[in-house]
């Protein structure tokens, strides 16, 4: 089944979650491991290989947005009125979030003064001309924060899903399996 329906999401949408929760824990993992190394062209490559990492989850988060609108979502699960209130404020900052991180990235890198390029295909353009200290210490702390602010609500949906899976069983965890019957 490609698109949503009412009981379950889809393929397009399964796969796109995915994809998406890949690139978030790989850019994660590489965004804490390559401040720390020391100066040289491989450090280089691997902040060029963060940017546009972390600009394909920009365009993934865009395509998520556009297909839930096309596709819809299934219905809520069953669950009190604060639950369904919570899950709908972690998912819209997620969603903000997974735009914001990767904009505030593109704003430190172009107030920095620094060319980007994704995937040394496509040069984008710089969001600010010039070098500005300033913008760059914002637009850094952003970055940081927004960060920070990622990886405690991806626990708390990860926490919810497995909640939801092992103490409440219901099929919340298994509508983005695809391990619905």
């Amino acid at each position: 089944m490609i698109r949503n329906n009412a009981q379950r999401w889809g393929s397009i949408s399964i796969g796109l979650h995915w994809l998406t929760a890949l690139l978030i824990i790989g850019l994660a993992i590489v965004g804490l491991i390559m401040t720390e190394l020391p100066n040289s062209p491989l450090k280089m490559q691997i902040y060029a290989l963060h940017k546009s990492f972390g600009l394909t989850v920009l365009a993934l988060t865009l395509l998520r947005l556009a297909w839930r609108l096309v596709a819809g979502t299934p219905d809520d699960q069953p669950g009190s009125r604060l639950q369904r209130l919570a899950a709908k404020a972690v998912h819209g900052l997620m969603y903000f979030l997974l735009l914001a991180m990767p904009l505030s990235g593109w704003l430190f890198n172009s107030a920095a003064g620094f060319p980007l390029r994704w995937f040394n295909l496509v040069q984008l353009p710089k969001l600010f001309t010039g070098y500005n200290p300033a913008l760059k210490d914002i637009a850094h702390d952003l970055h940081e924060t927004g960060f920070t602010l990622l990886a405690a609500l991806l626990l708390v949906h990860a926490g919810a899903a497995l909640f939801h899976h092992y103490v409440v069983k219901d099929n919340t965890l298994k509508r983005m399996t695809g391990k619905m019957p």
